[in-house]
């Protein structure tokens, strides 16, 4: 039996009992609760009882070694993340546990606050890979605002509001740039509305004629111009009792304005070539990236037709507006367009904050562009930055960061480059000093102060 699971649950594995309670101690003093195995097998009997949210492992241990470890853990618990350990550091184990898994790679002797720092991290992304889990979950197995990714205030709000408004069956407008959700919204809307048993349609106004959006919202009669062979039903009639969509609705013309007003004051409709009318009841969802309060004034949208739709109003936020939801849904991404039978890469941290930086002019659906593309040009396990191409890598792309943003410090960028460096020439490091721009004596200098290796040349 599964025991319930501790917040912030800590393994630590190590056949050393000294290294064992200085660690427990220290998890201990930062408000975490540890858990202690003295070698791997014993480690696994512990996970297979109880969940952890960390685990931080010797490499090198008789019986079950660290790496044994690591893949058990992420067969058991695959949103736990894994530290390895070890006094025998080496830049090929050291990429070798990366590429399985492990969040990172430690050597020892430990370096105290450079440990008090990566768990807070590591944890963080713990967490994240368990909301993703539960969101993937909701999506699957339901419907609702659980296809609301993300977990800012901004999009909480967005949620409440959804759920709020589905259930009064009155129209709705929805406010967004192009890009930001707003068909999502719209069919989250109808999901959780008492008509979800009934259709939605969609129409986007941009997209035909006049003549053309006349013949798909009422329909025609038989005989009602040249090639009418039968009679057609429009979408406004194929959504009786349902829900209908009306997408950039700012781009519906001036006579197109009328004919639809007509259809929400009397609810009632005329096919093409007809006339009797006929009795609809449909719910009206219209989403604009204009400014419909602005378009009344210049004349160029009705005002009753405004009024009529705009009976409450949603605003979705932009991508910028939520950047802290950028990782789940970059990994949300990740997994929706894999290759079938391929584990997606992960996201490196450098990754992320490169994702997180960039402006997004095309929103949601822009950033769903940019890992499909990370995805085709990326065949490794770790999506570093350089896999991050076109707009997101130019320097004009990247814009103006909120104040609050977490940076990683400069250390942290040249410690990871320069593991970068190393694992593509395979720990060669007269010709890794090369493409860093410095002699082999600084690399050794710099390899000894990160720990990345044991620095005996």
């Amino acid at each position: 039996m599964i025991a319930a699971r501790t917040a912030n649950t800590v393994l630590v594995v190590d056949d050393e009992e000294i290294a064992r309670e200085n660690l427990a101690h220290i998890l201990e003093k930062s408000g975490y609760q540890p858990l202690l195995a003295a070698d791997g097998s014993e480690a696994i009997a512990l996970m297979e009882r109880q969940e952890v949210d960390l685990v931080i492992t010797d490499l090198r241990m008789k019986g079950k070694d660290g790496m044994e470890v690591l893949a058990a853990t992420k067969q058991l618990w695959p949103a736990a993340e894994v530290l390895i350990v070890t006094g025998y550091a080496s830049i090929d184990t050291a990429v070798d546990a990366m590429r399985r898994g492990a969040y990172y790679y430690l050597a020892k002797p430990l370096n105290v606050k450079e440990l008090q720092a990566i768990i807070p991290k590591a944890l963080e992304r713990s967490a994240m890979q368990q909301e993703l889990k539960r969101l993937r979950q909701h999506i699957s197995n339901s419907s609702g605002t659980a296809k609301i990714i993300g977990q800012s205030s901004k999009t909480m709000v967005l949620r409440e509001q959804i759920s709020q408004v589905a259930q009064l069956d009155c129209n709705v407008l929805i406010l967004g740039e192009t890009g930001s959700g707003k068909e999502l919204v719209a069919r989250t809307i109808h999901e959780l509305s008492g008509r979800s048993n009934k259709r939605i349609v969609s129409l986007n106004c941009g997209t035909f004629t006049e003549e053309l959006m006349s013949n798909e919202l009422f329909g025609h009669e038989q005989g009602a111009f040249t090639g009418a062979e039968k009679i057609k039903k429009g979408l406004l009639e194929c959504a009786e009792g349902g829900t209908v969509f009306f997408d950039e609705i700012g781009e519906l013309s001036l006579s197109m304005q009328v004919k639809l007003l007509r259809v929400l004051q009397e609810r009632t409709l005329m096919r093409v070539g007809g006339s009797e009318e006929i009795a609809i009841d449909i719910r009206v969802l219209a989403a604009t990236n204009r400014n419909l309060k602005e378009a009344t004034e210049t004349g160029a949208f009705r005002k009753d037709l405004y009024y009529r739709l705009n009976v409450i109003t949603i605003q979705v936020p932009s991508l910028v507006e939520r950047r802290n939801d950028i990782p789940l849904l970059a990994n949300h991404f990740l997994q929706k367009h894999a290759e079938p039978g391929r584990t997606p890469p992960q996201l490196s941290e450098m990754a992320v904050e490169r994702l997180k930086q960039y402006e997004y002019p095309g929103n949601i659906r822009e950033l769903e562009n940019i890992i499909q593309r990370i995805l085709i040009t990326c065949r490794e396990d770790i999506i570093k930055p350089h896999h991050i191409v076109d707009d997101v890598g130019s320097e004009s792309a990247v814009g103006n960061v909120p104040q609050n943003q977490s940076w990683p410090t400069l250390e942290d960028h040249e410690k990871s480059y320069i593991l970068e460096v190393l694992d593509e020439v395979e720990g060669r490091r007269s010709e890794a000093a090369k493409i860093l721009g410095i002699d082999r004596v600084s690399l050794w200098r710099k390899i000894k102060r990160y720990g990345l290796e044991n620095p005996d040349l």
